[in-house]
């Protein structure tokens, strides 16, 4: 059974010293003494550090407070925030898209934003979210692949390159699971 984003993030949290030599704790004395603010700033500071991007973005994040965990801790649930009244029956679409993204392997990091949640490996290569009431929109990054079907091109400047609307469990197919795994194949 795939991890939730909760369990991911505590593994990486519990797995943190022993991959980048430093504690949470301690790395956050690192940020703090940085005089730095911005989680670009800081993400970047720890990568000179020899963190890879998915630790430093976590450690950013926990010594911002700006991951789905400490909104969390707040109080707040990002997702949960996402399908709330009438978008509340698109909530196990999106379970069923997650729970596929996160079987792609344990360097899938998931990040859940107000609009929808980010899917990275050592870059990000998907989003899913509500696009309406009536369908989650997934956003695919392939560089450089022609829309065709129901992968719709995003106008350029968009973050992701592709979309595919999906209205159904049934549209949560083989071809969507194919075509994001091509999507986490060229992110690593």
């Amino acid at each position: 059974m795939a991890k939730s984003a909760e369990e991911t993030t505590a593994a990486m949290v519990a797995g943190l010293a022993e991959k980048t030599g430093k504690s949470l704790a301690d790395w956050s004395k690192v940020l703090a003494a940085s005089g730095k603010t911005k989680h670009g700033e800081l993400v970047a500071l720890l990568k000179e550090q020899g963190v890879g991007h998915g630790y430093a973005n976590l450690i950013a994040h926990k010594h911002l407070g700006s991951d789905a965990g400490s909104a969390l801790e707040a109080g707040e649930d990002l997702v949960a925030a996402q399908y709330t009244g009438a978008k509340g029956a698109l909530r196990p679409i999106y379970e069923a898209i997650h729970a596929k993204l996160v079987a792609f392997g344990a360097d899938v990091e998931v990040a859940p934003k107000k609009a929808n949640v980010s899917y990275r490996r050592k870059k990000q290569f998907a989003t899913a979210g509500p696009g309406s009431a009536t369908r989650i929109d997934v956003g695919i990054i392939l560089k450089g692949v022609p829309g065709a079907g129901r992968l719709e091109e995003e106008k350029p400047g968009s973050m992701c390159t592709h979309r595919v609307r999906v209205t159904s469990l049934a549209e949560v197919d083989d071809w969507l699971v194919k075509t994001l795994k091509d999507a986490y194949e060229k992110a690593g």
